[in-house]
C-alpha cells in the first residue's frame, strides 16, 4: 500500500523528494509559500548566472580578447539583459509547475505550519500524512550596523534587480555570493570595492584556489581588503561611504551602492517546530541517518538542516529522504558532492582540501596541473588556472579536487564520480582525456601525483 508524503517547500529539495517519491508510488502533497523553484530558481542561481553570461560576455566583447574578432561599437542593453534573465526564470518555473503535475503532485499554496501526528495545516485546511518532508531552504544571513537601512543598501536579491549598473560598488563578505557578484559587476565596468573578514577571500576554498582567484581579480581592477570589518555606512552626497577596520586602521570606501552578502541561515522559523520537540542548533534543523529528525517520519532536507547549503545537494538529500521512507536504500556520499563558484576564471571543488587534509593527519600526495600547459585553456584565453588533485600517499585514493579555469564547473562531475567509487588516481591517470579540451589536465593533474605528468616539466 503506498504512503502520503507531505513535503514543505517547493525548492531543489522540496521539488525533487516530492517528484520521487511520486515516482516511489506515494501519494504527494506540496506545500509551497511563495514561488516554485524556491530561492535557487527566483532569486539566486539562475538568475545570477543568467546575468554572469551576459556579463562575460560583454566583457570579452570590450576587450576585443577573442582573437581575430574586433569588435568596434559596443553597447549594453541592460533592460534586455534583465528581461532575459526573467524569462529564464519564467521557462524554468513553469517546467517545475509542468513536472509536479506529470508526476500528480498536488500542490498547495501557503504557509506551512507542522502539527503533532505528521500534519501539516496550510490556511484552513490540515493533511495527514505517513511522513513529512521539511524543504523549507534559507534567507540572507543579516548583519546589524549604524546607516545600514540607508537606500543603496541592499542583499544579492537587490542586486540582480537594480536598474542599471552602478558604477561603483562595495560588497561585505567575500564568500561565493559576494565574488560572483564582484564578477558580474566588474565585468561591466563596475568599481568594485570587497571588504572580507577573514584572512582570505572564500574562506572554505582550498587556499592555493583563492589566492589564485584573489590575484586574478586584483589584476582585474577589484580592490579586496581581507581581514576587514565594515563599522558603518553613511551618506556621501549621491554616493555612500563604507567604513571599515583593517590592518589596525580606519578606512573607507565611497560607492554608488553597497551589497551586504555575508552568507545566508537556515529558514525555519514559523513552522511550530520549537513547540514540538524538533532538535535544533543556531536555527537550523538537526537530522541523522537519511535527513530524518528526532520526531520520527519527520524529515529535513537542504538548506534548512544547514549540512550544505547548496542547491544540488538539497536534490539530493530530497531523493535520499523519500527513498527512506519509502523502503529503499538511500544513496547520498556526503564526501563527494561538488560545490561550483561561477566567477571568471571559474572554480570547482569536491572533497578535501589540502589544509583539510593537513589537519586531519593524512598522509597524502598533491598532483597539480597548470592550465597554461593546456591548448584549450589557451585558446579560450579565460584568465589561466590550475588542476589540483590530492591523493592518499598509500592508496591513491581521490581525497579531494580542486579546479580553477575554464568549463570547470561542467568538468568537476568527473571527480565526483570517481570519488563516488572510491577510486584512485590512477583511475584518472588511465582515463584517456579527449584532444582538445581541458579535460585533460585533469589526467595531467593525475599524472602529476606520481610526478609523471606529460605536458610540465
Amino acid at each position: 500500500m503506498g504512503k502520503k508524503v507531505i513535503v514543505v517547500g517547493g525548492g531543489p529539495g522540496g521539488y525533487v523528494a516530492a517528484i520521487r517519491a511520486a515516482q516511489l508510488g506515494a501519494e504527494v502533497h506540496l506545500v509551497e509559500a511563495e514561488k516554485l523553484g524556491g530561492t535557487c530558481l527566483n532569486v539566486g542561481c539562475i538568475p545570477t548566472k543568467a546575468l554572469l553570461h551576459t556579463a562575460d560576455f560583454y566583457k570579452t566583447a570590450a576587450a576585443n580578447s577573442v582573437a581575430g574578432v574586433k569588435v568596434n561599437s559596443l553597447e549594453l542593453d541592460w533592460p534586455e539583459a534583465l528581461a532575459h534573465k526573467e524569462k529564464i526564470v519564467s521557462r524554468l518555473t513553469n517546467g517545475v509547475s509542468a513536472l509536479l503535475r506529470y508526476n500528480k503532485v498536488a500542490v498547495h499554496p501557503g504557509r506551512a505550519k507542522i502539527l503533532p501526528g505528521l500534519k501539516v495545516q496550510v490556511g484552513g485546511e490540515t493533511l495527514a500524512g505517513d511522513a513529512v518532508v521539511l524543504a523549507t531552504g534559507s534567507e540572507n544571513a543579516s548583519i546589524r550596523f549604524p546607516g545600514c537601512d540607508l537606500e543603496g543598501v541592499i542583499d544579492s536579491t537587490g542586486a540582480l534587480n537594480l536598474q542599471e549598473p552602478p558604477k561603483s560598488l562595495v560588497i561585505v563578505g567575500g564568500g561565493v555570493i559576494g565574488i560572483e557578484f564582484a564578477a558580474l559587476y566588474g565585468a561591466l565596468g563596475t568599481e568594485v570595492t570587497i571588504l572580507e573578514m577573514m584572512e582570505e577571500i572564500l574562506p572554505p576554498v582550498d587556499r592555493q584556489i583563492s589566492k589564485f582567484l584573489h590575484k586574478h581579480l586584483e589584476r582585474s581592477g577589484v580592490r579586496i581588503f581581507t581581514k576587514a570589518k565594515l563599522t558603518s555606512v553613511e551618506k556621501a552626497g549621491l554616493q555612500l561611504r563604507a567604513e571599515f577596520e583593517h590592518a589596525g586602521e580606519k578606512k573607507n570606501a565611497v560607492a554608488d551602492k553597497v551589497l551586504v552578502v555575508v552568507g545566508r541561515r537556515p529558514r525555519t522559523k514559523g513552522l511550530g517546530l520549537e513547540a514540538l520537540g524538533v532538535k535544533m542548533e543556531r536555527g537550523a534543523i538537526c537530522v541523522g541517518d537519511a535527513f530524518e529528525t528526532n520526531l520520527p517520519g519527520l524529515y529535513a532536507v537542504g538548506d534548512c538542516n544547514a549540512k550544505l547549503m547548496l542547491a544540488h545537494a538539497a536534490s539530493a538529500q530530497g531523493k535520499a529522504a523519500v527513498e527512506h521512507i519509502m523502503g529503499h536504500k538511500p544513496s547520498y556520499h556526503a564526501g563527494a558532492i561538488p560545490s561550483c563558484i561561477y566567477c571568471t576564471p571559474e572554480i570547482s571543488a569536491v572533497g578535501m582540501t589540502e589544509e583539510q587534509a593537513k589537519a586531519a593527519g593524512v598522509r597524502y600526495k598533491v598532483g597539480l596541473f597548470d592550465l597554461n600547459g593546456n591548448g584549450k585553456s589557451l585558446i579560450e584565453g579565460k584568465g589561466g588556472g590550475m588542476i589540483k588533485i590530492i591523493a592518499d600517499s598509500e592508496l591513491g585514493e581521490v581525497l579531494g579536487v580542486h579546479m580553477i579555469g575554464p568549463h570547470v564547473t561542467d568538468m568537476i562531475a568527473e571527480a565526483a564520480l570517481c570519488m563516488n567509487l572510491e577510486g584512485t588516481v590512477e583511475d584518472i591517470a588511465h582515463s584517456t582525456h579527449p584532444h582538445p579540451t581541458v579535460s585533460e589536465a585533469v589526467e595531467e593533474a593525475a599524472m602529476a601525483v606520481f610526478g609523471k605528468a606529460i605536458h610540465s616539466i
